[in-house]
């Protein structure tokens, strides 16, 4: 029997696949599982998943729910760290997992965005899924987008899909705990259609994604505290009074216990190139020093924040301090203060806050080395803002300006100009990313560090060019 199969879904957005024949291997009733299987190989699925709008009209978290019951409920097979925040999600979510792992448990983690390969938002014991495990989570949740749309209903969003197939790939692995970071916000977030979570963790809050959150910190906070669930703990960092306040209020009005962590409470000993090593004002901890493969500052308090949570559920989660301390010590974490070649740090910093934290990290290094400097951003930054902060507190021996970004790329030229407003002179503009790390290698010397900064875009095709290079 031949089939004319005139479209593999139809929504809002028009997105149409026209015009495939291909012959049937067995009963028509099975005609749409053997379309999804027939057409969809791995790039096929990556490729349709990227082309669902990212930032459309978000489907309610009663839809995220009902499509998790109809995939059999996958998130209730494992328990659920859930970590939310602007700044510090996915770094907080890797020191947790890897101290699971350290302990022991079998451990999966759900983050956001991918630098490289989308693989990569899916982690099982710290390692990136393989194209087949992608695959077939995929054709499961495309099989349910199908259903919906045929009955009427909303296809699942860009980060709904992946959500859905985290919770599905997680399952299948038999993972004991998941480390689940937002997308955007909290309240409104589809990871936040897991009810129930053993710990909420609400990292540094900051100006970001103003469109959606709000305007205010007081506002993005309340988006941030609306992960939290009733009776569930909550861990978050205190610095901010404005934020602090309006999550101590919502853990109070759920009755969920509240645990605040400020800087005041750690002490740092050693910030070299190697790393941080800290400890935490804790009674729990005394004077145990925690190591971390990081040289930003503000990478303690992430860890602070993923040590009181281990100190929160020592109850149900028991795990020895010495375990805790070799998995900081392990941790490992794209794009965020990362050394990826001796001297060359990336960092994916592209936000007020950001921006502020690398300066702060380079402004600890340029007393003793030489700095050169990679930077790119995207249109819907405040890419002069960056800059003209950049360039207040700190001495480049050079400067490389590159750009990314596709549509939402800003000219390495108009770059290089407000780097010259900002009294850089020694500055230059070379559009292709691999070629402009060449040259900021090659200015960084032997004897310097490179910082390169602006674009999670930008980290992503670093890495890239690094693994050519190799």
């Amino acid at each position: 029997m031949k089939i004319a199969f005139c479209k593999m879904y139809s929504t809002n957005w028009g997105m149409q696949i026209a015009g495939m024949n291909f012959q049937t291997r067995s009963n028509p009733a099975n005609t749409l599982d053997e379309v999804v299987n027939f057409f969809m190989n791995y790039e096929e699925a990556v490729a349709y998943i990227e082309e669902t709008p990212k930032f459309t009209t978000k489907n309610s978290l009663e839809h995220t729910k009902e499509c998790l019951r109809r995939l059999g409920n996958p998130q209730e097979r494992f328990r659920v760290i859930h970590v939310a925040g602007t700044n510090g999600k996915g770094s907080t979510c890797a020191f947790l997992t890897s101290i699971l792992r350290e302990a022991g448990y079998s451990c999966g983690l759900f983050t956001s965005p991918h630098l490289v390969k989308i693989n990569e938002r899916f982690q099982i014991n710290e390692v990136n899924i393989d194209n087949d495990t992608f695959l077939e989570a995929f054709r499961r949740v495309k099989k349910l987008a199908d259903e919906l749309v045929a009955e009427g209903s909303y296809h699942p969003t860009y980060f709904e899909m992946l959500f859905l197939m985290g919770m599905v790939i997680f399952a299948e692995a038999g993972v004991d705990y998941v480390t689940l970071e937002t997308g955007l916000g909290g309240r409104l977030d589809a990871t936040t259609a897991v009810e129930n979570p053993v710990a909420c963790v609400i990292t540094s809050i900051s100006f970001d994604h103003m469109q959606y959150l709000g305007d205010t910190i007081e506002k993005i906070a309340g988006e941030k505290a609306g992960i939290i669930v009733p009776g569930v703990p909550v861990i978050y960092d205190g610095n901010d009074a404005a934020a602090a306040s309006v999550i101590r209020r919502r853990a109070q009005e759920l009755n969920s216990p509240c645990y605040e962590v400020r800087r005041e409470q750690t002490e740092i000993f050693r910030n070299t190139q190697a790393g941080i090593d800290f400890s935490m004002k804790s009674a729990y901890y005394g004077d145990t020093v925690f190591s971390i493969p990081f040289i930003a500052g503000y990478q303690v308090m992430n860890g602070a924040l993923a040590l009181t949570t281990m100190e929160v559920l020592k109850d149900i989660l028991p795990v020895p301090v010495e375990k805790i301390q070799e998995g900081m010590r392990k941790t490992r974490w794209q794009g965020r203060m990362e050394t990826v070649l001796p001297g060359v740090i990336v960092d994916g910093a592209h936000n007020e806050d950001g921006v502020e934290k690398f300066v702060e990290t380079a402004a600890h290094f340029q007393e003793e080395f030489p700095l050169t400097l990679l930077f790119s951003a995207v249109e819907d930054k405040d890419y002069t803002d960056m800059i003209r902060t950049i360039c207040g507190k700190i001495r480049f021996r050079h400067v490389v300006v590159t750009q990314v970004g596709g549509y939402r790329q800003v000219a390495a030229g108009k770059l290089t100009e407000i780097f010259r407003e900002q009294g850089c002179t020694s500055v230059e503009a070379c559009e292709e990313v691999p070629e402009a790390f060449l040259r900021a290698l090659k200015a960084k010397g032997g004897d310097g560090m490179l910082f390169c900064v602006g674009s999670l875009y930008l980290v992503g095709e670093i890495k890239s060019a690094i693994r050519r290079m190799k």
